[in-house]
């Protein structure tokens, strides 16, 4: 397994060889910056935390060198950055008994690029070599400019496949904008409560991110809120939601554009509201 970027880790958390560690893997994602595995595939790490059948492998395209900084971590340069918050991924990968971790340490500006050469190329060996049941990704409406770049090219690595090597399932998860405005019927419902002892040290680890930002605590709140506020009529039936889209269509439509696909679900938000107003005689 060998990558574009001279940069790129490769850490396997208990050891062994990197190629099978990719080809047993039964939940994949990928993500644009350390921390954001943590904050969209908690259902995937619980899943294979403490199972024989199931393997968890996160993966980082950017390498976090433009995040904001405060505090003891304001005067430090992005090439240090880079260091921190790589050592600070591999911690969660430890945490998480991570199958796989693979940081592949592109600058942000290049996973913007439409059909980024470098960029597709790793993303095509790694979803072609893996073969995952499922694949947690950005969704396309989030308002993150590097999410959706890393969207956009994760879609165009799986497309560059044959139909039969391209994944079972591929979700968008939300990050930066929530996904409960979803109408139901679009609401992909992601189980974040399963091993709770995990949830707040897996993004606790991240401490030049919520040195400044208190994405922990915001991540955690708003699984919560998802659980409580999905259905006014029933009991909770999960103590922790994290909001998804099934983006699975556009891995077997080529010719399906993302922004197409994401201003569906827009209108179909639209056309709820509107019909609830007219319906109670507004």
């Amino acid at each position: 397994m060998k990558f574009s970027h001279t940069k790129s880790d490769i850490y396997l958390p208990t050891g062994g060889d990197a190629d099978a560690a990719l080809a047993r893997t039964t939940h994949l994602c990928v993500a644009a910056h350390q921390d954001d595995i943590e904050i969209i595939a908690h259902e995937g790490i619980a899943a294979c935390y403490d199972s024989a059948e199931g393997f968890f492998t996160g993966v980082v395209v950017t390498n976090g060198a433009g995040s904001p900084r405060t505090g003891k971590y304001a005067a430090i340069t992005d090439e240090q950055m880079q260091d921190v918050r790589r050592n600070e991924q591999r911690k969660a990968a430890d945490i998480g008994r991570y199958n796989l971790q693979i940081q592949l340490a592109h600058p942000s500006a290049a996973v913007k690029v439409k059909g980024s050469s470098e960029v597709v190329s790793d993303l095509a060996l790694i979803l072609g070599a893996a073969r995952p049941r499922i694949v947690y990704l950005h969704n396309p409406a989030d308002k993150h400019d590097t999410h959706i770049g890393v969207l956009l090219r994760c879609l165009e690595a799986i497309r560059s496949l044959p139909l039969e090597r391209r994944p079972e399932r591929v979700v968008g998860v939300e990050v930066w904008r929530d996904l409960d405005w979803l109408v139901d019927t679009d609401k992909v419902a992601l189980d974040a409560g399963q091993h709770p002892e995990l949830a707040g040290p897996l993004l606790e680890v991240f401490d030049s991110q919520i040195t400044g930002k208190r994405y922990d605590l915001a991540a955690l709140g708003r699984r919560a809120a998802n659980a409580t506020f999905h259905a006014s009529h029933q009991a909770d039936k999960l103590t922790a939601i994290t909001w998804a889209m099934d983006l699975t269509p556009l891995t077997r439509d080529d010719r399906l554009r993302l922004g197409d696909f994401a201003v569906g679900h827009i209108q179909r938000f639209a056309a709820d509201v509107a019909d609830r107003a007219a319906r109670l005689g507004a």
